[in-house]
């Protein structure tokens, strides 16, 4: 599995409108993709404008050559590139361990 760990930084006051943004555009054109497994959206509690997802993908592959060349991709940015005061960041990782308290499991 292969994490797509991705900074956003938004234009202020943008947050509620950018929150349904984002949540339609992973469900609506990301999440068909093959090899697409899943994602997590954190907003951050000290700058209300930055956004970090990671996607979670099959392989690197499925990211950059499915995803990235495809329509879709081109319809994603059109849902959520407006909002972006620079282009995201984007890194992919790799797990080399986990622990995920049981707690955090349910609450997810």
């Amino acid at each position: 599995m292969i994490i797509e760990l991705v900074d956003i930084l938004i234009q202020p006051g943008k947050q509620e409108e950018f929150d349904k943004a984002v949540e339609y555009g992973i469900n609506t054109f990301i999440a068909p993709t093959p090899g697409f497994l899943g994602y997590r959206i954190g907003k951050s509690i000290e700058s209300p404008e930055r956004y970090v997802i990671q996607n979670y993908w099959a392989t690197l592959e499925n990211h950059t050559v499915d995803f990235r060349s495809s329509q879709e991709f081109l319809k994603w940015r059109g849902v959520v590139g407006s909002f972006f005061v620079r282009p995201p960041l984007v890194e992919h990782f790799k797990i080399l361990d986990e622990k995920i308290p049981e707690a955090q499991k349910d609450a997810s």
